[in-house]
């Protein structure tokens, strides 16, 4: 892989373990949460847009529309998931299971849709990043499997990948300009939830009191994080990039330990070994 786009994903793997962090702290706030740091997210994001379109001569398509559309329409339902699998399950069962899937049905879907070709080590490594998030995820332990926190983490993988492959097309094939992509999706979320924000906006006024700092945190974690890998998917195949970003589990499970006391530290102490190596095959 790239060394750049290296860098992108450790980078990218740390803004996403954060914001999953803040999210977590508020499992209850469903929809309402998500329109609330997708609303500001859109507000951050908006000015790249401007910059791109204006400052770097950019020339709008009307495929971008497509692509902006498509993309929101995915991350929707992604956050949506992910915070309703928080409300239900430990962040130590539903990250590891969502990040986990994921990248195995991304890399998958590029060999057989997009005629990707990685090499062996390559993909070993991806195998091996599985592996090592399913033994922090504890797969292992029946209670687990069967929890609805690992339901809800399986369906969020599938929206993962679904969302990892047409990023990927769009920045790639269809020549969309990350940050238009990045802001373009933040909007039409907005515009989608808008209604049930409305119709909830005592809720909402309650969760921003509140929850302020971490709507705000995620506000500018969330799209850092993707806007990283969106770069480094311009300077690395998806079946490299999509595997290689889940680093951020380590980091994750790590931080459910350490910091909201979730149990089984040594399981995930050597899953994280296990990601890291995988993780190097791909560098490699």
């Amino acid at each position: 892989m790239h060394p750049a786009a290296i860098v992108l994903v450790v980078a990218a793997a740390l803004a996403h373990a954060g914001w999953n962090l803040c999210a977590k702290r508020v499992p209850h706030g469903g929809t309402a949460f998500v329109w609330l740091y997708g609303s500001v997210s859109a507000a951050v994001c908006v000015p790249l847009v401007l910059v791109t379109v204006l400052v770097l001569d950019q020339t709008p398509s009307p495929v971008w529309a497509l692509a902006m559309g498509v993309s929101g329409l995915l991350h929707l339902v992604y956050f949506v998931l992910l915070q309703r699998g928080y409300a239900v399950g430990d962040l130590s069962v539903v990250y590891p299971l969502a990040r986990g899937s994921g990248p195995l049905l991304a890399v998958l879907a590029a060999v057989l849709l997009f005629g990707e070709r990685p090499g062996v080590l390559a993909l070993a490594g991806a195998g091996i990043v599985v592996a090592g998030i399913l033994v922090i995820g504890g797969l292992g332990s029946g209670a687990a499997a069967r929890s609805a926190g690992a339901l809800y983490g399986l369906a969020t993988g599938t929206l993962i990948a679904g969302y990892t492959l047409w990023d990927a097309h769009a920045v790639t094939a269809l020549a969309v300009p990350p940050q238009v992509l990045l802001a373009g999706s933040a909007l039409c979320e907005f515009a989608l939830l808008s209604p049930v924000a409305v119709a909830r906006r005592g809720e909402v006024a309650g969760l921003w009191r509140a929850h302020w700092r971490l709507v705000l945190a995620i506000a500018v974690l969330s799209p850092l994080a993707y806007l990283l890998v969106l770069f480094a998917l311009r300077l690395a195949p998806v079946s490299m990039v999509a595997p290689a970003r889940e680093l951020s589990i380590v980091f994750g499970s790590l931080a459910a330990w350490r910091l909201l006391g979730e149990p089984h530290p040594g399981r995930r102490l050597a899953g994280a070994v296990v990601v890291l190596a995988g993780v190097a095959a791909i560098a490699v």
